[in-house]
């Protein structure tokens, strides 16, 4: 599906700015990363703990329910089935949420998925990236979800790619994110425009 554009969408070469709230600030001695919900035994990592994870370089596109896209960024990151091998999940576990920072509330945002679809080198909480036509990394930007910031796989919109993330919550059940409760779709699938519900 590479450089593929979906129904009602449009190239960009920028990287646009989009966010609900304010720009999380970082503290790395208050900052932490919890797995939590249909585990065995909820874990909770400090920042050094998450970035001591094995990394995973990945070339993504990314699809916005404003209608933009953007084809051949590089991340670096944590696949997000690094953190899930960290846990052992209760049976029937098919959901997450993954939750990040909204006005200083650090469960404040969240983005429902289904965790098969996540658990390729496509689903990353990534730290710095780079465009097709860069030689140089650079790490992301407050703005853009620093010092984590989850990135779907490109069948999902991006608002499903929580900024300033601070945990994943399993479940057995789908259960509404930050927009799905104001009436986006619950599946959010970009090459099938399913942008509200």
């Amino acid at each position: 599906m590479a450089n593929q554009l979906p129904p009602g969408q449009f190239e960009t070469e920028k990287w646009p700015i989009l966010h609900q709230g304010d720009v999380y600030q970082f503290d790395e001695d208050t900052w932490n990363f919890r797995l939590f919900g249909k585990v065995k035994e909820e874990i909770t990592l400090s920042y050094s703990d998450v970035m001591n994870l094995p990394k995973t370089v990945s070339t993504i596109d990314m699809h916005c329910v404003t209608t933009w896209s953007k084809f051949g960024s590089s991340f670096e990151g944590i696949a997000l089935r690094e953190l899930v091998n960290l846990v052992e999940l209760e049976k029937d576990v098919s959901y997450i949420k993954i939750y990040g920072y909204y006005n200083g509330d650090r469960f404040g945002y969240s983005a429902n998925l289904p965790l098969e679809a996540l658990l390729g080198d496509d689903a990353l909480f990534v730290y710095r990236w780079k465009d097709s036509n860069e030689k140089e990394w650079e790490g992301i930007s407050p703005k853009h979800g620093y010092p984590l910031r989850f990135i779907p796989p490109e069948s999902f919109y991006l608002w499903k790619g929580s900024k300033w993330a601070s945990g994943i919550e399993f479940m057995k059940e789908d259960e509404a994110g930050f927009w799905e409760e104001l009436g986006y779709s619950m599946t959010a699938n970009s090459f099938k425009e399913e942008r509200y519900r």
